[in-house]
């Protein structure tokens, strides 16, 4: 059941995939928001028709409840992207250095996992309640594969430190206390918050624009941070081709006015050339 280093490798793009088909809901017929509930206004409508509190009082307390989720997520997320850092959590091949018990891997084994999990939960609220469910399923199905196939992978490349550390610390579930020793490790704050911007901007969406009760706002806030992030990783790792993605998707906007899409779609193209001319650094056999 444990992911291929091919799923890890693609998990990303996976994840865009899944949610994609979630908000589509194909199977519901040719899409119109206008004719589609989300999830969040389903729930309250459930909790009304079966006599818990009337849609007045379902509506807050569903929108509370997103909102904790978003935290939750956004928390762990952040929190473990500081101390595990940016070249080891968005890396497209597993690592496997050293055992890191420090920060929230001192209290459970995946808290970017479990934070992804709850980002996504929240995030679900804003599609039909199939598309919620349909994503769910897989994202859920899909972590889980994630996490075995990391932990096969570090049990073969650390063997008994790291057997130790899966014995002492609970893979989902966290620990209120550690028996663990907390690691020597530095977190890198800022670096965290610019590259874990998705879930921020999922907590601030469902946290303070969900009260206005537009959809539409929200996912056009969410999808900017997610773009954002995507930015800043971007010129962490290729400055040059994000640059002129950046540089391309600003003159296509806003000098020739075209639409987000459509200027989004323009300057990925011009990045994807960028890079494609970019000189390839020599590997070490090449090297000899």
């Amino acid at each position: 059941m444990k992911a291929s280093a091919l799923e890890f490798r693609l998990r990303m793009w996976i994840q865009i995939v899944i949610v994609f088909l979630g908000f589509w809901a194909p199977w519901l017929g040719p899409l119109d928001w206008s004719r589609r509930i989300s999830t969040l206004a389903w729930l309250a409508m459930e909790i009304s028709r079966i006599g818990i509190a009337s849609f007045a009082v379902a509506t807050p307390v569903v929108i509370v409840a997103g909102g904790l989720a978003a935290a939750i997520g956004m928390i762990l997320r952040v929190w473990g992207a500081a101390y595990l850092g940016y070249g080891t959590v968005h890396h497209e091949e597993m690592q496997g250095g050293a055992v890191i018990a420090a920060g929230p891997f001192r209290l459970m084994r995946n808290p970017l996992y479990v934070g992804g999990w709850f980002m996504m939960l929240a995030f679900c609220l804003l599609m039909t309640p199939s598309g919620a469910l349909f994503t769910m399923v897989l994202e859920t199905i899909f972590y889980l594969r994630l996490i075995l196939g990391e932990e096969a992978f570090l049990t073969e490349k650390l063997g008994e430190p790291y057997k130790e550390y899966l014995r002492a610390v609970p893979r989902l579930v966290p620990r209120l206390r550690s028996s663990l020793p907390a690691a020597a490790a530095r977190p890198h704050w800022l670096t965290a918050v610019l590259t874990e911007l998705n879930p921020i901007g999922i907590f601030v969406a469902l946290a303070f624009l969900s009260w206005r009760y537009d959809n539409e706002l929200m996912l056009k806030f969410i999808l900017a941070t997610f773009v954002l992030s995507m930015v800043v990783r971007g010129l962490m790792k290729t400055p040059i081709p994000t640059a002129v993605f950046l540089i391309v998707a600003l003159v296509v906007r806003f000098a020739f006015h075209q639409a987000d899409l459509k200027a989004l779609l323009i300057a990925f193209g011009a990045a994807l050339i960028a890079y494609a001319l970019l000189p390839r650094k020599e590997s070490k056999a090449e090297a000899v």
